[in-house]
């Protein structure tokens, strides 16, 4: 399919597939750390249209909450309050316009150098690999509606025709949550005493009866800033830079293209940077390209921007109305999780391919150094100065990269 000739009918499936996939994780955020959550979706498209237009329509990335910011957000909202938090967060937009200067000044050959694909392969592989967990939590939430929906994912990716090959997670997701509502239907059977299908509620459509049809703006906070706050806020600030950098990297090697030289990292530092702004000053989580998303971009090959830039529209739409909302909210955990465990993987594949294509040799005992260090230190959960996951096996792939001798 071309990307740049996409129709309307084409389009807005394909946007809504963009939709679905950062939506679980976009409210998560604000649920965690008492946020709201009808902000955080408004302050996410509102980002990601601003990144889009600050990047020039050239990075197909959706930005939603940061995972990153929820331990200090909480920590900030006990010790002072929720304004005081978002306060410390608008430090994370002003450190990512900051850096997106300097490099600007001194440009990007720097980084060809300390990230060569035996260092960028296995980060983009950590940044799937480390979303296992969240993946296994959420398909477990109920397994039958979990597999269900992944084999159709699985059915329509591999075999479906056309249009259909595109839009695989949207039909899986529309498949699960059928299939849902019929198992939570049916339950329980019984035969001959024994339990086929357990009673259990999936799908909860109380939000949806109580909601308003009323279109109503959300709940906005302005921030109040904390001196200490906003440097207590710093050390989390840097693993997002080093996380922004890996995702442009995998987000690039999706769509074959080379993203740090065009538009440029000044740029989308510069989006991120004052997505993240807007949201702390409307009230909502720093902003971070999607991993869900990148997922997405894998399984389709859809690249048009156009199609993010929709999603962002219509998820503005969507946030200022609470029953589409409180709709949204009803697709299982279940049905996200079989989604997910594909999506994960397809972006730890885009890494594996990295490694592959740029023949890195893995029987040369420096690489294999190298590599073997950054996945486990990506997937284990250590923890060194508030560096962990992506961040601080991207820090260590680094500076293996330039000490390391090559004996071979």
């Amino acid at each position: 399919m071309k990307n740049h000739n996409l129709s309307a009918w084409q389009m807005l499936p394909l946007s809504i597939q963009h939709i679905f996939a950062m939506f679980g994780a976009t409210i998560l955020v604000p649920a965690l750390t008492g946020l709201d959550m009808g902000v955080a979706l408004f302050t996410s498209a509102l980002g990601t249209l601003l990144f889009h237009f600050i990047t020039k329509g050239q990075v197909p990335a959706y930005l939603g909450s940061s995972f990153a910011f929820i331990y200090p957000i909480q920590q900030l909202s006990s010790a002072y309050s929720p304004a005081v938090a978002l306060g410390g967060t608008a430090v994370a937009g002003v450190m990512y316009l900051a850096v997106s200067t300097l490099i600007k000044i001194i440009g990007t050959d720097f980084l060809k150098k300390i990230l060569p694909p035996v260092v960028v392969g296995p980060v983009i592989m950590t940044i799937g690999l480390s979303l296992a967990p969240v993946a296994k939590d959420m398909a477990t939430s109920h397994t039958p509606t979990a597999v269900f929906t992944l084999l159709i994912a699985i059915m329509l990716t591999s075999f479906g025709k056309g249009f259909l090959k595109v839009i695989p997670l949207l039909l899986a997701i529309i498949g699960g949550y059928l299939f849902a509502i019929g198992y939570q239907w049916l339950a329980p059977i019984e035969l001959f005493g024994v339990t086929l299908l357990s009673s259990t509620n999936i799908i909860d459509f109380s939000a949806v009866a109580s909601s308003s049809w009323v279109p109503t703006l959300p709940n906005f906070t302005t921030p109040k800033f904390e001196f200490s706050a906003m440097i207590y806020m710093i050390p989390f600030v840097l693993v997002t830079l080093v996380e922004h950098l890996g995702d442009i990297l995998a987000i690039g090697k999706t769509i074959d293209k080379d993203l740090v030289k065009e538009p440029g990292l000044p740029r989308t530092l510069a989006g991120d940077g004052v997505a993240t702004l807007f949201a702390s000053f409307l009230g909502g989580p720093p902003n971070t390209t999607y991993g869900e998303n990148i997922g997405v971009l894998a399984i389709t090959k859809v690249k048009d921007p156009k199609v993010i830039q929709v999603a962002a529209m219509i998820v503005i739409f969507l946030s200022v109305n609470p029953k589409f909302v409180a709709l949204l909210g009803t697709i299982p955990e279940a049905v996200m999780g079989g989604i997910v465990i594909l999506l994960f993987g397809m972006i730890a594949s885009v890494g594996i391919r990295t490694l592959v294509e740029n023949k890195v040799d893995l029987a040369n005992t420096r690489n294999l150094v190298i590599v073997s260090t950054i996945l486990i230190l990506g997937i284990s959960g250590i923890s060194v100065w508030n560096f962990e996951g992506m961040g601080l096996a991207a820090l260590v792939g680094i500076a293996l990269n330039v000490l390391l001798p090559d004996f071979n």
